[in-house]
Formats: structure tokens, sequence, C-alpha cells
């Protein structure tokens, strides 16, 4: 019998840069108010979006200046760096090894890049081994917690004893376009942070959940929902204001076939561990998985205190749900770019 799959340990990093909800209100309307027609109607998603803060990999004084890819990419490679570093080496310290324990290493961001990958070249400050295998993930966005997550869980349960680490990494701020005059640029000021989270992974022994199955479905024909576009400035928020009612109607039936795949049911689940997109996202996802209104409290709570940081939001929630104590069986559910649903459930640990 194969043993399976365990959580062993599980941390988070945020940069050290802190801004307020009213701050970036403020900030946004100096910096579009006089050059976007439909600025004051759109501003009040700043007042609905339920955050009361986040953390940027800047200053907030950053992001009344132009900035092209060399400022983000150079950005993004010196913060993220430092927090790969920190969530990974807290997640290691928690589950009792060292980095030259790792045997694999998967990376998840949609917000930035270095070639050579973020793994190689923390190698040395991290104390790899020379032998890692190395997964960089690039473009899976928001549902990237959860589907690199299950990448990670599967190469574990592919090799038992490996310890398999994964990290997902997120500067979001970091894609601010001050030349950008639409509504999703203008909703992305009001709704994204930073941050990151780290994970280790076993294959038998102990650990604070065990991983029962994972599934992801692709919509077809729905690229213009969620993704980037990209040019000379840098990565363009696209962003379909469809999409929560598109969630409400869809995510039940393609997360109850996600289930089915692996012998289960929507009412097997005792927990919903979802991404914090936003608030109508929320109340979405909670009409499409049957869940009474207002059920996502720790979701809500990391919106309001970390605002959407996309792929790591979903492990900030299952960080609460775990010392809140797990119920017996508990999924975990995030939609991205694509369009895509993934979804992992996790067993309490014995």
């Amino acid at each position: 019998m194969t043993d399976t799959v365990k959580l062993v340990s599980l941390a988070v990093a945020t940069p050290e840069y802190v801004i307020f909800q009213k701050q970036a209100a403020e900030a946004s309307a100096r910096l579009f108010a006089d050059r976007f027609e439909d600025f004051r109607h759109l501003a009040r998603v700043f007042d609905s979006a339920g955050i009361d803060k986040r953390h940027a990999a800047r200053p907030l004084a950053w992001f009344d200046e132009p900035h092209g890819w060399q400022d983000r990419m150079q950005a993004f490679a010196e913060v993220a760096g430092g927090l790969f570093v920190e969530a990974a080496t807290s997640a290691l310290r928690q589950a009792g090894l060292e980095a030259g324990d790792v045997d694999c290493v998967v990376t998840v961001s949609s917000t930035g890049f270095t070639t050579p990958s973020l793994d190689a070249q923390l190698a040395g400050r991290m104390g790899f081994r020379p032998d890692i295998e190395r997964v960089p993930v690039f473009g899976l966005g928001c549902a990237a917690g959860v589907s690199g997550f299950a990448i990670a869980s599967r190469l574990a349960r592919s090799r038992p004893g490996a310890v398999v680490l994964f990290v997902s990494i997120e500067l979001c701020t970091l894609a601010f376009r001050l030349d950008e005059l639409t509504r999703p640029n203008i909703i992305a000021t009001a709704l994204f942070g930073d941050g990151a989270a780290a994970c280790v992974l076993r294959s038998g022994g102990d650990g604070l959940a065990e991983v029962e199955s994972t599934g992801e479905h692709l919509f077809p024909y729905t690229l213009d929902i969620m993704g980037w576009k990209i040019d000379d400035g840098g990565f363009g928020i696209v962003l379909a204001q469809s999409l929560p009612s598109f969630a409400e109607k869809e995510l039940g039936p393609a997360v109850t076939a996600i289930l089915a795949r692996n012998r289960l049911k929507l009412e097997d689940i005792d927990r919903f561990i979802c991404h914090p997109g936003g608030m109508k996202v929320l109340a979405a996802m909670e009409s499409a998985l049957s869940m009474v209104p207002g059920t996502l409290d720790h979701e809500r709570a990391v919106l309001a205190e970390y605002g959407n940081m996309s792929s790591p939001s979903i492990l900030f929630v299952l960080d609460r749900a775990i010392r809140a104590g797990l119920p017996a069986r508990a999924a975990m559910i995030a939609m991205g770019p694509g369009f895509s649903a993934s979804c992992v459930t996790l067993r309490r640990a014995a």
C-alpha cells in the first residue's frame, strides 16, 4: 500500500511595506481622477472590497512614478527572493528539516520571473543540494496556490520518503500601471497585495493533514475572463466583470465533477477552504457550493488583512483553518486564468 502524502508544515510571509486601503484610495484618486472619466464611480470599490490593508513590495511613493520591465523585474527578484527564503526556511524549521534535506522544490508565481529561476538563484543562499529537482511554474495565477500544491503532492506521492518543498510567491502590486486608464486596472488597485507561503510535503510519516485527492477543470472558451495582457510597459490586468456570476453558475458543477472523479460528493466536504479573490467572488463561491452566506470567515479575514495576493492567499486561509482545527475532510478551491478551477481535498491527520 502506498503511503499517504502529508502536509508536514506551512509558513507564510509578507513584504515589509504596508498600504492601508484609505491610502490606496487617496493615491488612486490623485493619480487617476483627472484622467479617467469613470473613476469616481469605480472608486466605490475601495470601500466595498472588504480590505483594510495589504502588504507591498515597494513603498506607496514608488507607485507615483512610471516603471518599465527592468524596474519591475529587479524589484521582483529582490523582494521575491527574500520572501522565498523567509517562507521556505520557516516551513523547513517547523518540519524539523534543513534545506539540504529537500529533494524537490516546486515554485509558483505569475507576477514576475527570473532566469535562472528563483530556486536556482537562491540555491546557494538556501543550502539546497546540487541534485535537487526544480519545478518552476508560471502562469496559473490565483489558482496556482492549489494547483501548485497538487503538483507538489503528486511528486511526493510518486517518491516515498522524498521531501518536497512548495513555494508560492506573488508581488501583484508591481504590475500597477499609471498608463492603464481602464476599469480592470482601477479594480486591481483596490484589490491586490503581495505575499508568499511555503509548505513541506512528504509521503509517509506524520503531518498537519493528509492530501487525499487533487483535480482541475478547464472551462472552454473563457480566455478573456482573467489573465495578463503583456506589452512594453509590463503586465496589464485582464479581469472580466462577469467573473462572480460565472463562478456562481459554473463552479459548482466543475467541483462536483472533480470530486466525483475521486469518488467524493459535495456533501462529503466538511469545510471548503477557498481563495479569497474578492467579496463578490466569495459570495458567489458560497452560493455555488451551497454554503450558508458568511461561511467563509477565514477567507474574509485574510482578504481584509492582506488583500488578494493571488496564489498564496489560499495558503494563508489554510494556515488559519489549521490553527482553528481542521474538520475530518476539507477541500481547497481556487480559480484562475484559463479560466480554470483547482481542487485539493485534505483529511485531518490522525
